[in-house]
C-alpha cells in the first residue's frame, strides 16, 4: 500500500505530541516507506526495516517505534508474538501498535482462515476485537497497553510517561484571560508575568521553581512567585483563578479514578508535576485517591449515572441518554466525565467523533461522528463507535451508505454556553421551532422525514437560517 499522507496511528501520536523533531522513530514493517518520506519532511529523525522492502536495514532503537498495521497480516501467532517483542525491544519509550478491527471485515472479501481471513489478493488478515488487541498486548509484554483509538494502542517503556499522557488526556484546556494593564509592575515585566498566568491557568497552581524558566526573574521583581500570583489577582481578578484550580481539581481526579483500570500506581512512579499537583490540591496521595475511588465507585451506579445527567448544565437530555458535543466535556459533572473516561478506555480515542451519547439506562457510551457539523444545519450521521462497559466489547455501525440517515437539531443544546457558534444556532432553533417545524421529534429524525417536514410547511435552510420557499427561490 502507498500513502500520500501520515498513516493514522503516526498522525494520532503527533497530534498527543509524542512525535517531535527531537523524537527518533523506528518503523518496524515500513513497506515502502511512505511513512519514513512523510516523518523526514516534518523534521523528524526515522529509519525503518521491512521483510520485503527493507530487508537489508539494521533493526535499531529510537525513541518511538512504530508496529503499524504489521501484526495483522501475519498468519503464525507465535511469529505475531515474536514480531511484537522484537519491536517493543527496540523502543526506548512507546512503541506504538495498531492493527484492523472485525468491524472492517465487511470491505474484505475472503475466507476464513486459521483466525483470520485470506483475502481475494491471496494476502491474510487477523481481525481483532479491540479489547482482544489491548489483552494481547498486555499479555504478551507483560505490559499495560494505552487504547488511545479504535485499533491503536501505545505501550510506554516508562511508567511515569503513560501517567502524563493519561492525566493529560484528561485535562480541560484553558485560555489566559487578557489582563487589564493596571499594575505598574505587571506592565514593566509583562512577558514574565504572562508566563506565570499561563502556567497557572494550564495547571491551576503556583509552579515550583524549577518548572518555570521565569521563576528567579519573577522573584527579583516581585520578591516570590506567591506575590507574583497576587499581581495577577490583581491586574486579572480572582473568579478566573479559582475557576481555573477547581477545574484542574476535578481533572486529577478524573485522571485518578481512570487510573485505577490499569493498577494505579504509587505516588513516587508519577511524574514530579503530577506529584506536585496532588500535593497542592489534595495534601496527601491518600486523600486524592480514596476521593478517586468514590468518584469510580459512582460512575459505575446507575442511579447516579442517570441522577448525573438530569442535572448536567450542558447537553440534550432525552429519556434513553445525554448527548453532548466533544468539546463540553470538561464541563460534565465528574462522575459522568469519568463513566465516559470508562468508554475511553475500551475505545480509545475515536479521531471523528464528536458528539458523545452517555446511556443513562444501561452502562454504555457511545461516539457519534458527524463530520459536518459545524458548517451544516442539520448534519447527518455518519459512523458510531459504541462501548458497551459491562460486556467489554465494541462494536460500531455504519450510515455513510445509507439513503436516509439520522440528522441533528437544536445544535445548540450539545455544546457550552462558551461555544463560539452557540448563539447561531440556537437562532435558528428559534426559527424552526416558531415556525412548527420541531414538533414532531420522531418524524424529523432522519433526513427524508425532515425534508418532507419542510417541504409540507413551504420551507427551506440556506446555511443556518430559515426561509420560505418563495424567498429561498
Amino acid at each position: 500500500m502507498r500513502r500520500v499522507a501520515l498513516s493514522r496511528p503516526l498522525v494520532l501520536a503527533q497530534a498527543d505530541q509524542i512525535l517531535s523533531p527531537e523524537t527518533t522513530v523506528f518503523d518496524y514493517g515500513c513497506g515502502r516507506g511512505d511513512d519514513l518520506r512523510h516523518l523526514s519532511a516534518m523534521g523528524v529523525t526515522a529509519s525503518g526495516w521491512d521483510p520485503t522492502f527493507a530487508p537489508d536495514v539494521e533493526r535499531r532503537p529510537a525513541d518511538v517505534v512504530n508496529l503499524g498495521y504489521v501484526i495483522n497480516v501475519i498468519e503464525r501467532p507465535d511469529e505475531r508474538v515474536q514480531v511484537l517483542r522484537r519491536a517493543w525491544d527496540l523502543a526506548r519509550r512507546v512503541l506504538i501498535v495498531s492493527a484492523r478491527l472485525e468491524w472492517e471485515a465487511r470491505s474484505i472479501n475472503g475466507r476464513v482462515h486459521g483466525d483470520g481471513l485470506v483475502t481475494a489478493k491471496g494476502t491474510f488478515q487477523k481481525l481483532y476485537r479491540q479489547e482482544e488487541l489491548g489483552a494481547w498486548i498486555d499479555q504478551t509484554l507483560a505490559t499495560r497497553a494505552v487504547a488511545t483509538a479504535p485499533g491503536v494502542f501505545y505501550v510506554f517503556r516508562d511508567g511515569a510517561d503513560a501517567q502524563r499522557f493519561l492525566a493529560a488526556r484528561v485535562r480541560g484546556r484553558s485560555t489566559t484571560p487578557a489582563p487589564r494593564f493596571s499594575e505598574m509592575l505587571y506592565e514593566a515585566n509583562q512577558p514574565i508575568f504572562d508566563d506565570l498566568a499561563e502556567f497557572i491557568s494550564q495547571r491551576g497552581r503556583l509552579p515550583r521553581n524549577d518548572e518555570l524558566a521565569a521563576a528567579a526573574e519573577l522573584q527579583r521583581a516581585a520578591g516570590s512567585l506567591q506575590r507574583a500570583f497576587a499581581v495577577l489577582r490583581r491586574v486579572v481578578g480572582t473568579e478566573h483563578w479559582e475557576h481555573v484550580a477547581e477545574a484542574r481539581s476535578r481533572d486529577l481526579l478524573v485522571y485518578l479514578a481512570l487510573a485505577n483500570f490499569g493498577g494505579r500506581p504509587p505516588l513516587s512512579q508519577l511524574p514530579a508535576d503530577l506529584q506536585y499537583d496532588i500535593k497542592d490540591f489534595f495534601g496527601s496521595y491518600k486523600a486524592a485517591t480514596a476521593r478517586a475511588d468514590r468518584l469510580l465507585f459512582a460512575a459505575g451506579n446507575a442511579q447516579t449515572i442517570d441522577t448525573s445527567c438530569r442535572s448536567a448544565t450542558v447537553g440534550k437530555l432525552t429519556p434513553e441518554a445525554l448527548y453532548i458535543h466533544i468539546t463540553a466535556l470538561p464541563a460534565l459533572p465528574p462522575a459522568l466525565r469519568v463513566y465516559e473516561g470508562c468508554g475511553r478506555a475500551l475505545t480509545g480515542t475515536v479521531a471523528d467523533a464528536n458528539i458523545l451519547k452517555l446511556h443513562r439506562q444501561k452502562a454504555q457510551v457511545s461516539y457519534l461522528a458527524y463530520p459536518t457539523f459545524d458548517r451544516v444545519a442539520h448534519p447527518a450521521l455518519d459512523t458510531v463507535v459504541i462501548a458497551r462497559l459491562s460486556l467489554l466489547d465494541v462494536t460500531f455501525r455504519d450510515f455513510r451508505s445509507s439513503a436516509n440517515p439520522p440528522v441533528l437539531h437544536r445544535k445548540e443544546c450539545f455544546v457550552a454556553a462558551d461555544h463560539p457558534t452557540r448563539a447561531k444556532f440556537e437562532r435558528l432553533t428559534t426559527q424552526e421551532a416558531r415556525a412548527g417545524l420541531l414538533d414532531d421529534a420522531q418524524t424529523i429524525g432522519t433526513r427524508d422525514g425532515w425534508t418532507r417536514t419542510l417541504r409540507a410547511k413551504g420551507y427551506a435552510v440556506a446555511g443556518h437560517r430559515l426561509f420560505h420557499q418563495r424567498e429561498a427561490g
